[in-house]
């Protein structure tokens, strides 16, 4: 396979124009329509590779995206490829941060987070063509457009596509130096909403009961929970009340992030939240949430996983290496059902939901090399 990173790098101006087209279809998760429009431009795209297509609607999100390139031996069994076309940046953002190249770098909107791995995928498919090679297992490919807020409307498509395959590649762009993410925390979600009894905060102070008061103690209690030896975070991030100073508010509530490296702290912290009680006279609580993705634990499973992938990766050149991440991706659902993951897999770069999102453009040929390695040489 050592023909592969040539081929790759051959192709690479093509690959970077291509890039280019997808960053200027801006796809924010919250714009249906244009995560459609990106959908249709990839669907077009891998139709001329020959792949079958399909669509699955999503009402409340982008529509996901399955792609299938049949192996050569169809008992071979299958590899699934995750992708998410949404980015985080709002329609506009290239006026703020236009599509430049600088220094060996592409930047841009949704460049690393994760539209250069559309195009690693397009170019490993274009180098084993070029070499007339082909996998012998199939490959399906699942896009999906709603990874950045949470995969509500693909999970259960990720998961069952999961759970028929032997090996799930997510390309969620490589740590800064390149590693492939072998340990993921576990990300979870509460809203808390107190309600209190509003009045005069002058003529009636004593009538009222503040529900920015009584949020107030959980605050602190819940920041508490926070155990970094454990590798747990805990963070009110959001905080809505009130309507005037001069109103004592009857309604507020808080949006808490938390991030567990361990499936059993996520059970701790989802008791302790369920557990609050209101503290002031008259004053009542309610608690939404939990656990959104589970832990990618850095088990026995993922270590044979990575070791494998390296000696494949060693076979064309290069030196695989791991990390871990406080990140969530769609990799967490399906490892977390056993299923043999990589996560990673996309482009080396930077800037991740910043304003120097960028890639390192010889990183595509390499990570589409080494896709394209792993596809032929997974046993």
């Amino acid at each position: 396979m050592t023909e592969l990173p040539p081929a790759c790098r051959a192709r690479l101006p093509e690959a970077l124009a291509l890039l280019r087209l997808l960053v200027a279809l801006e796809s924010p998760s919250t714009d249906k329509a244009a995560v459609d429009r990106c959908a249709g431009f990839v669907e077009s795209t891998f139709r001329d590779f020959g792949l079958t297509t399909r669509r699955i609607p999503a009402e409340a999100a982008g529509d996901q995206l399955l792609a299938d390139w049949p192996g050569l031996d169809p008992s071979a069994g299958r590899i699934l490829l995750l992708l998410h076309l949404d980015t985080v940046w709002s329609i506009g953002a290239l006026a703020r941060m236009p599509i430049r190249e600088e220094n060996g770098r592409l930047y841009g909107p949704g460049v690393y987070d994760m539209k250069g791995s559309v195009v690693i995928v397009w170019l490993a498919m274009r180098a084993l063509l070029d070499l007339e090679h082909r996998p012998r297992r199939t490959l399906r490919i699942l896009f999906t457009g709603d990874e950045e807020i949470g995969s509500n409307a693909s999970v259960d498509v990720i998961r069952a596509e999961a759970r028929q395959s032997d090996l799930v590649l997510v390309m969620e762009p490589a740590l800064p130096n390149g590693e492939l993410k072998t340990a993921r925390k576990g990300v979870g979600a509460f809203k808390v909403i107190a309600r209190g009894r509003s009045s005069h905060a002058g003529g009636n102070h004593e009538k009222g009961v503040n529900a920015i008061e009584e949020l107030a103690h959980h605050i602190l209690a819940l920041q508490k929970l926070t155990d970094y030896r454990r590798g747990t975070t805990v963070n009110v991030g959001v905080i809505h009340g009130g309507s005037r100073s001069n109103v004592v508010p009857d309604r507020a509530e808080i949006e808490v992030d938390f991030r567990v490296a361990a499936l059993d702290e996520a059970g701790r912290i989802e008791r302790a939240v369920q557990a609050l009680q209101p503290v002031l006279n008259g004053a009542e609580l309610e608690v939404s949430g939990g656990l959104n993705r589970p832990p990618l634990e850095r088990n026995a499973t993922m270590q044979a996983t990575f070791e494998k992938a390296r000696r494949i990766a060693a076979g064309i050149g290069l030196e695989l290496k791991e990390g871990s991440t406080g990140g969530g991706s769609d990799g967490n659902f399906t490892a977390g059902l056993g299923i043999p993951t990589l996560d990673g897999l996309g482009a080396v770069g930077d800037g991740a939901h910043a304003l120097h999102e960028h890639i390192v453009v010889e990183s595509l040929a390499e990570r589409a090399a080494l896709l394209a390695a792993l596809w032929m040489e997974w046993a």
